[in-house]
């Protein structure tokens, strides 16, 4: 992807660890992400980084909007480079209408602002579920300076050193917010039609590219469907995969749901993939399954099949930090392991 190259084709998906302070990482995180740049993935993916203050999902969610957010990932980026040459990207976003909440360990329930909560903001004020406090409708100066914040959020990634970006455009954040029918009633140029919905984070995606070197590649996560009747279809993310494509999108994540409490998803093994595979065929963009794919035999015949260029785990690393280590083994295939590990490779990779 432009000139970044992967060693394969496994990605760890971001994943929140609510252990930031003041939106910056510390040790935990050099625990967390330290483990999986060892891990033999193509590319490890930071989680969701929040692009302002009041677009954290909790008080303990990661930034990337001050100097002391820059610094403290920074060191956590350095010691990763230091134990391997995995290549890094990062999630940046903004939870909108989903942001003031508990850690999940503590129900998600809204954080009152006597408690550190504050006042949250979406495409309307829509709230999120009927415990959810009504978020404010952004104003369009609003909107533009979020753009901007998105645009300096990627200069400070470049500083760091990442390699690569994601955008949130899934799971019922803000982007995801301003795209579907369900939680953008507007009335102006950012509300109604599919084309007008898809403006704002078109023009964060637009912002963001001009702001990240052109040889580093920028990604979106998208929501395919909101699994709810009125919502989202794979029609709509199809046509926005093409407007992604005509801004010089690298590939698209494919995930779904996320947005209301009402969303009847069909779980199961690779559940998400046809979605990936859709959007594969109809837009030409390079594509990443995820959801439920945990298998190194499942994951290598979703690429075999042509059904997604990459497969991305979150659960399953968490679970087994290891995976493309017992995935290699599993498959007949050497990979390197860091040198100080070297003597625990099976005897038939040595």
């Amino acid at each position: 992807m432009r000139s970044l190259i992967l060693e394969n084709r496994i990605v760890i998906s971001p994943m929140c660890q609510y252990a930031a302070t003041n939106g910056c990482p510390g040790d935990w995180h050099l625990m967390h992400l330290g483990q999986f740049a060892i891990s033999g993935a193509g590319l490890l993916i930071i989680e969701m980084t929040n692009v302002e203050a009041r677009g954290r999902i909790s008080l303990h969610c990661m930034g990337l909007y001050n100097q002391d957010n820059e610094t403290a990932l920074a060191r956590v980026v350095d010691f990763c480079r230091q134990q391997s040459n995995t290549k890094i990207g990062i999630q940046l976003a903004h939870a909108g209408r989903k942001a003031s909440t508990l850690p999940p360990w503590q129900g998600r329930k809204p954080l009152h602002q006597n408690k550190g909560g504050w006042q949250t903001v979406s495409a309307s004020a829509i709230a999120n579920s009927g415990q959810s406090p009504l978020p404010t409708a952004l104003t369009e100066i609003e909107i533009v300076q979020i753009i901007d914040a998105f645009a300096a959020a990627a200069r400070r990634a470049q500083r760091i050193g990442i390699d690569a970006i994601e955008l949130h455009g899934a799971h019922g954040y803000l982007l995801h917010q301003f795209l579907s029918p369900l939680s953008n009633h507007r009335k102006d140029d950012y509300g109604g039609s599919l084309q007008n919905r898809m403006r704002f984070p078109l023009e964060v995606f637009a912002a963001v590219r001009a702001a990240w070197p052109d040889d580093k590649p920028l990604g979106m996560r998208v929501s395919a469907i909101d699994w709810v009747e009125g919502g989202l279809t794979i029609e709509d993310t199809i046509e926005f995969g093409h407007e992604l494509a005509r801004l010089g999108c690298d590939w698209i994540d494919v995930s779904s749901g996320g947005l209301t409490a009402d969303e009847e998803i069909t779980v199961g093994p690779g559940y998400q993939v046809p979605f990936a595979e859709q959007i594969k065929k109809q837009t030409g963009l390079t594509v990443i399954a995820i959801g439920m794919i945990t298998g190194p035999h499942q994951a290598e015949a979703i690429i075999a099949n042509g059904q997604s260029d990459l497969v991305a785990l979150a659960r399953g690393m968490l679970y087994d930090p290891r995976w493309t280590w017992h995935a290699a083994t599993e498959l007949g295939v050497d990979i390197d392991y860091p040198v100080r590990y070297q003597r625990c490779k099976p005897l038939s990779q040595k």
